[in-house]
């Protein structure tokens, strides 16, 4: 057997033709029955694909609208706590200024207490001194007089006496 390779290489218009025509009707029939199914999925391919385009670009720009309000949110509580901060701060020094005034006048009337115990103790030590020395006067002038006088007209004299002259000496 002999094979030449050179019928199975060449170009012939019969073939050609054959070729055409074949190709010709297989894309008409193609076209006729699957070419509205090919462009409907394509068509629904670029829906999807422009869908999830737009989807994306809504997602981003919902996104960077939340992040604009959380920042927001962050400056409006950042200057709520240093409000916060700031009445606390004034209310702590009220406070202290207050506590403070409070200490003051308690001193204040800690120390006029003790200025009134002081003068009060004073006036008892003044009175008992004022006693004992009439008493001392009066034993003086009944040993000095040795005359019976009346035990309290003698106690009067020696009173007026002392308040007399108490009254000069022991304020000063």
């Amino acid at each position: 057997m002999d094979i030449n390779i050179y019928n199975y290489l060449r170009i012939n218009l019969v073939d050609m033709v054959m070729i055409l025509i074949s190709t010709a009707l297989i894309v008409l029939i193609a076209k006729k029955y699957f070419w509205n199914i090919v462009q409907e999925y394509l068509e629904k391919r670029r829906a999807f694909i422009q869908s999830e385009l737009d989807e994306a670009a809504a997602n981003q720009e919902e996104s960077a609208q939340l992040k604009k309000e959380a920042a927001e949110q962050l400056d409006a509580l950042k200057a709520k706590s240093r409000e916060i901060l700031s009445t606390a701060e004034e209310n702590a020094k009220k406070e202290a200024g207050m506590i403070v005034e409070e200490a003051k006048r308690s001193a204040a009337a800690i120390k006029i207490k003790a200025q009134n115990d002081l003068e009060q103790e004073k006036r008892q030590a003044m009175k008992q001194m004022k006693e004992e020395m009439s008493d001392i006067a009066l034993l003086a002038a009944s040993k000095v007089v040795e005359k019976e006088l009346d035990d309290e007209l003698h106690r009067k004299y020696v009173q007026e006496f002392i308040e007399e002259a108490g009254e000069r000496k022991w304020q000063a």
